[in-house]
């Protein structure tokens, strides 16, 4: 190649890092600004190693954030495919897309031009499924075959279906099938090829062959949005006021883009394996390849079609590497699609278009919710899902069975809204407009359910959790139900520790002590699943199911069924309860009531300090199977005047909460527990300012308790004030039976101690209230 040509070319397309530095102030801080969450998931050193990076392609701006996230986390400003229309005119725009790293689609050497970058150690982004895929439907078949995928999508140019764009795949062979071929020729002592090489591609001898030492990793990438949006915003409403109208073309692309950028919106980008292209060329393969090399002129001469070549044994080697273009290509697209970030409208949406398919048109919305519920925990056990934090946080879906689901019902709300689903007396009506075809330009604000349903249909163990939830949910118990909400409570103990332990929060974090395990426990004795009596047992403030696990054990060697609740906020880190209003705790107690009550007749609910409160609070509310209450060690006053001072503090709080330094200084206070094992040292002001709050709301309520009381209380306590107890009964106006036990004791955490008999005093009080399992314990097996 003429010196000249490569000098004009490298101006041309050269990078300017002082563009590329500005644009990356500019757009860390339309990030701040703007409602997206962006999330990379991955191993960050992906970022450094890979060399070609491929991505999905659903929104404009998806073209320059991939080069702006590796670029902060390597320093590397990568070069990137774009349509050769910006680049028609030398331009302002043009001549900023150029200094980006930007190269048109249609240059006439792109591919060589790539490859000579990445062997000089650039970094190159793709986009092979070419123009916007708006439909989200990448595949021939409505449903894959695992072991042979049929990726296609559409062309709007063409009006019709086509394969994935070949670049990539051909970039990456070449460039491997480059470094063989000289690799080789240096082994056998052909060191003059380096030289001329090193001076072909412009670049260092020492540049050249480190990267001959380096493997091409192609790496394959998901772009996931979440939600869809179809809102008229204000960017639309603003251009179309100034243009006059908008053509239907660029209206939906302003609402949906709009949307995704100023509404929250979770954009997941997740990095798939690295491919490697070496791995495709056998032993011949590796032969040839050097005997090319060593003949070729230029980086060019690799990527010359076969056809084109007059020498055969150059066509020979040529088809060794064109023979490999589509496997790798497919082979890249399966990784993209697979790492698809699932969320719960993926599953929603497919869910309709199943039913739909069997010709059902309406749903229960009781059974809707109960078939996506299963599907969610279905897709939980699968392997080879990556899930939206939607669907790993039970907090996000938790609410699905009392309508309660933000993320579920804003779905729904958006269907109904624009003419998909209809509510008609508890049932959810799947109109026509569901099936209808809808234009390529228009699909993403027309029928946004298809849309996310064509995005799911990749991912086969999806499909599976979808027949499996259609197929028991109508077979499944009440039990099958307690035990999978069960593991919603494990599963937020887990996602709230892992939550709450990044660096952030270590100063706080790293003064406790607590090393008792924490976690909620459901124990039911012999294997059973049905019981005359159950115990909810429910942990203090400050605490963990730990503290009451002793009771726990004890219930269940006498063969009661056992819950033990975490309150919200517990058992992970001072700044969880810091952030958690009373009511999450009391949820917690309700959620652990609803599950326990699967397995048993009757229940009686022993309660331990603020967890004594937050129980009669839910038995004031006089729930089904209630059959007592024990409160032990539960205040409604305290022995600790500090607390007088809370709202003061909970106020300072709020006040300085926008300085950082001043909240960690204000927001927590040390604590001498008596059970530094189990209890948090450091007690979150907030934390005191709802204890106030749900005692409060316990003397309220107090009047409307109608079960059993046992009333448990230390003499000498602490913590609360003894006159507690009495004060409870002087309240509790509509008890059936209330009985007080005082026991002689200094300590506050009777229970946990079994200070002056108090398990057996539980124990026993539960024997004679409810009646015993004896007859009912093998009444039903395992399952």
């Amino acid at each position: 190649m003429h010196q000249n040509f490569r000098e004009i070319e490298r101006e041309q397309f050269a990078i300017r890092n002082q563009t590329c530095e500005w644009t990356i102030r500019a757009m860390t801080a339309l990030r701040a600004k703007v409602d997206i969450n962006i999330k990379m998931h991955g191993d960050q050193d992906h970022l450094a190693q890979g060399d070609i990076f491929m991505f999905n392609h659903f929104a404009r701006f998806e073209t320059f954030i991939p080069q702006y996230l590796i670029a902060l986390e390597t320093g590397v400003f990568c070069r990137s495919i774009a349509s050769g229309e910006f680049f028609v005119e030398d331009n302002r725009f043009s001549r900023y897309l150029r200094a980006l790293g930007g190269v048109p689609n249609d240059y006439e050497r792109l591919l060589p031009f790539l490859a000579e970058e990445i062997l000089r150690g650039g970094k190159v982004v793709i986009f092979p499924e070419g123009g916007m895929v708006k439909d989200r439907r990448v595949l021939a078949a409505e449903r894959p075959h695992p072991k042979r995928p049929d990726y296609s999508i559409y062309s709007r140019s063409a009006d019709q279906r086509r394969a994935h764009h070949t670049g990539a795949a051909l970039l990456g062979l070449c460039i491997d099938g480059f470094k063989i071929g000289l690799s080789m020729l240096l082994d056998k002592g052909k060191h003059d090829e380096l030289d001329r090489w090193a001076d072909a591609i412009d670049t260092t001898p020492e540049t050249l062959k480190a990267a001959l030492a380096k493997p091409t990793l192609m790496f394959p990438a998901n772009i996931t949005f979440h939600p869809l949006r179809v809102d008229q915003n204000l960017l639309a409403r603003g251009a179309d006021l100034f243009a006059g109208g908008l053509s239907p073309k660029m209206a939906e692309e302003l609402i949906i883009e709009g949307n995704l950028l100023f509404k929250r919106t979770d954009m997941d980008i997740r990095l798939g394996d690295p491919v490697d292209p070496r791995h495709q060329f056998n032993w011949i393969d590796r032969r040839m390849l050097a005997h090319r090399v060593e003949t070729a002129n230029s980086i060019d001469d690799l990527f010359r079609p076969a056809k084109a070549l007059e020498k055969i044994p150059d066509r020979i080697t040529q088809y060794a590497i064109s023979r490999h273009i589509n496997p790798l290509r497919d082979h890249c697209m399966g990784v993209m699609y697979s790492n698809l970030t699932l969320n719960v409208s993926h599953l929603a949406s497919r869910l309709i278009m199943m039913w739909l398919a069997d010709g059902v048109t309406e749903v229960d919305i009781a059974h809707f919710d109960r078939t996506l519920y299963l599907a969610i925990k279905n897709v939980q056990q699968a392997e080879g899902i990556h899930l939206h934090r939607g669907m790993r946080n039970p907090a996000d879906y938790i609410g699905i069975f009392d309508l309660k689901c933000p993320q579920i019902r804003e779905y729904i709300d958006a269907a109904v809204h624009l003419g998909l689903i209809e509510r008609s007396e508890g049932k959810y009506c799947f109109l026509p407009k569901l099936q209808e075809e809808a234009t390529f330009d228009q699909i993403r604000m027309d029928n946004p359910v298809m849309v996310y349903a064509n995005e799911m249909a990749p991912i086969n163990a999806a499909w599976t959790a979808l027949e499996k939830a259609r197929d028991e949910v109508d077979h499944l118990t009440p039990r099958d139900f307690a035990k999978r909400r069960f593991d919603d409570e494990i599963r937020a103990w887990q996602w709230n520790r892992a939550k709450y332990q990044k660096p952030k929060y270590a100063a706080i974090n790293d003064q406790e002590t607590a090393t008792a395990d924490s976690r909620p426990y459901l124990l039911l004795p012999n294997g059973n699943e049905h019981f005359t009596t159950g115990v909810l047992v429910v942990h203090g403030f400050l605490a963990s199911p730990a503290e009451l696990r002793n009771l726990g054990d004890r219930l269940a060697a006498r063969d009661y069924a056992v819950m033990g609740v975490r309150l919200a906020g517990h058992g992970t880190s001072p700044h969880e309860l810091q952030k958690r209003p009373w009511g999450d705790w009391l949820a917690s107690v309700r959620r652990g009531y609803e599950i326990l009550s699967a397995f048993c007749e009757n229940i009686i609910i022993v309660g331990f300090s603020t967890g004594g409160a937050l129980s009669a609070i839910l038995a004031a509310d006089r729930p089904e199977k209630l059959a007592g209450l024990v409160m032990a060690s539960t205040p409604l006053k305290f022995r600790n005047r500090n607390l007088m001072f809370v709202p003061l503090l909970y106020g300072a709080n709020k006040l300085m909460g926008w300085v950082p330094s001043a909240q960690e200084m204000l927001s927590f206070r040390l604590n001498e527990s008596e059970h530094p094992d189990i209890n948090y040292r450091n007690i979150p002001i907030g934390g005191l300012h709802n204890l106030r709050q749900a005692v409060a709301e316990m003397q309220n309520r107090l009047p409307d308790v109608a079960c059993p009381i046992l009333i448990l209380q230390g003499d000498g306590d602490q913590v609360v004030d003894p006159a507690s107890a009495t004060l409870i009964k002087r309240h509790a106006t509509g008890c059936s039976h209330l009985d007080i036990q005082v026991l002689g004791s200094d300590r506050h955490g009777i229970l946990n101690e079994d200070i002056d008999n108090a398990v057996n005093r539980v124990i026993d009080f539960v024997s004679k209230t409810a009646p015993a399992n004896s007859t009912l314990t093998a009444a039903i097996p395992a399952q």
